[in-house]
């Protein structure tokens, strides 16, 4: 459970770092089940496996994505539904229920891990509102600034949608390049690195602006984030996403079902049974 002063934290800025919430041993299997996963030898399939920066997996330039890895493999399933994290989460949105909207592997590899450039989560997302939703980011190795680690701005959540979620990359030095117009009037965009250690979690707002530089070092960046929506979240779709194709409830409607499941009602649940 968060204290009060976490929460005011996390509501001011927009992320909020919480510590260890996996021990290595913990860390440990989930990297040998994400080998799998990525050779094609997982207990079943995800939702979407793809190299973002485009062509294959062994490309000069590589950010490994995995959508919805917890239908592939029991553990990362399991990850999920996890109380600490759950419970986490449900204090920093403020409900009493929790559903997964998707997961997300973002692995870079050493020395040839791409970035990501600077964007918000939610305008990526046109099938779903309101924009309450909160991601659970968990390292699976140490992210530091040397491999590649998440950057920050302080506050963006609270500044609205911008541009349909990309907030533009100076190639230079990798900072944020805004429509500084858009900005509200004070306000200034500050860069915080987030170094986040093996087995610890971190959490962001959908509309925090964040990115993260690419990884030349030796070390490899293995990273899921569960993205995790209130119990209120609506199906209300003004675009396409690759979830879409799971959605079974009509425009207005809650959404939930055997694709996004109810991981928290009042209290921790069990996985494995679907809705």
């Amino acid at each position: 459970m968060l204290s009060d002063a976490q929460i005011k934290t996390f509501r001011e800025r927009g992320f909020l770092k919480v510590g260890r919430v996996l021990d290595d041993d913990q860390v440990e299997r989930l990297r040998e089940r994400l080998d799998l996963v990525i050779a094609g030898q997982s207990q079943s399939n995800p939702e979407l496996l793809r190299n973002l920066k485009g062509g294959d997996l062994d490309a000069e330039q590589v950010v490994i994505q995995i959508v919805n890895i917890w239908e592939a493999d029991d553990l990362f399933q399991a990850l999920t539904y996890n109380p600490t994290i759950c419970e986490m989460a449900t204090d920093l949105i403020g409900t009493d229920t929790l559903r997964v909207w998707h997961d997300q592997i973002q692995y870079k590899p050493s020395r040839k891990g791409g970035s990501t450039d600077w964007h918000q989560d939610h305008p990526y997302w046109p099938i779903i509102q309101p924009a309450d939703l909160v991601s659970a980011w968990v390292a699976l190795d140490d992210a530091t600034t040397e491999n590649g680690c998440m950057r920050m701005v302080p506050r963006s959540h609270l500044w609205g949608p911008h541009k349909g979620g990309t907030v533009g990359t100076k190639a230079d030095d990798f900072s944020p390049d805004p429509d500084l117009s858009l900005l509200p009037p004070n306000e200034s965009v500050e860069i915080v690195p987030c170094e986040v250690m093996k087995g610890e979690c971190m959490f962001h707002h959908c509309l925090t602006w964040h990115g993260s530089p690419p990884n030349p070092s030796d070390k490899p960046r293995r990273a899921i984030a569960i993205h995790y929506m209130p119990g209120y979240t609506r199906y209300e779709p003004v675009g396409g996403h690759v979830m879409e194709v799971r959605v079974d409830v009509k425009p207005g409607e809650i959404l939930k079902g055997e694709y996004f499941p109810t991981v928290w009602e009042k209290g921790p649940l069990t996985p494995g049974v679907r809705e």
